[in-house]
C-alpha cells in the first residue's frame, strides 16, 4: 500500500471537497510523531521550502507562522457559521483549531526572540491573511460561505516546519532538496 506524508488538514479538506478515500487504507500519515528519524524529517523540509509561497505568503519563517495562524483560524471560523456541517467540515474546524494553537505556541515561545521589524511583519501579514477571509465571515449568503469553506485546501508545508523551527530556535538554514539527495548540488 502506498502512503504519503502529507498535512494533517490537507488529507481532510481533500476529504471534505469530495475526494475519495477508500475504506481499506490507512489514511494519512502523522507527520509530527517524535519517534520521525532526522532523515526523514530534514527530507520534508527540504521539500517543504523548496516549494513556492502562495502569493501574499511572507518568507520569514516568524511571519509565515502568523499568516499560517490567521488563515487556518479563519478557516476555522468559516467552518463555524454553517449550520449544517457535514461530520467531516466539524472535523476539520476541529483540526484548524488545533492546528492554529500550535502556531499561536510556537509565536509565543519565539516572540521574545523576534525584532521590532519582524514582529510588525508578522501582524501585517496576519492582519491580511484575516482581511482575505472578512468578507466571508460578513456574508450573510450560507451557501457561498459553504463553498468557500469547502475550497480551502490547507497551508503550505513550509507552516509546520516554519513553526517547530521558530518554537525550537533555530537559526541555521532550511535543508535543501541537494542536501537531501533529492537534486545534484550545484556545480561551482
Amino acid at each position: 500500500m502506498l502512503k504519503v506524508l502529507v498535512p494533517g488538514i490537507a488529507v481532510l479538506s481533500l476529504l471534505a471537497a469530495g475526494s475519495a478515500v477508500s475504506q481499506d487504507q490507512d489514511g494519512p500519515i502523522v507527520t509530527n510523531r517524535s519517534n520521525e528519524s532526522a532523515d526523514a524529517l530534514k527530507m520534508r523540509e527540504a521539500i517543504a521550502y523548496s516549494n513556492t509561497l502562495p502569493r501574499g505568503a511572507p518568507t520569514q519563517d516568524y511571519p509565515l507562522v502568523a499568516w499560517c495562524d490567521a488563515l487556518v483560524t479563519g478557516h476555522a471560523d468559516l467552518g463555524d457559521t454553517l449550520t449544517n456541517r457535514s461530520p467531516e467540515d466539524t472535523e476539520l474546524v476541529r483540526l484548524g483549531r488545533l492546528e492554529a494553537q500550535d502556531f499561536r505556541g510556537a509565536l509565543a515561545a519565539a516572540e521574545p526572540r523576534q525584532t521590532a521589524a519582524v514582529k510588525a511583519a508578522a501582524q501585517q501579514a496576519a492582519a491580511a491573511a484575516k482581511a482575505q477571509w472578512a468578507p466571508l465571515l460578513a456574508s450573510q449568503d450560507e451557501a457561498a460561505r459553504s463553498q468557500s469553506f469547502g475550497l480551502f485546501y490547507g497551508l503550505p508545508g513550509r507552516c509546520e516546519h516554519a513553526a517547530r523551527r521558530i518554537r525550537n530556535n533555530i537559526t541555521t538554514p532550511p535543508a535543501t532538496p541537494a542536501d537531501v539527495g533529492l537534486e545534484e548540488p550545484a556545480a561551482n
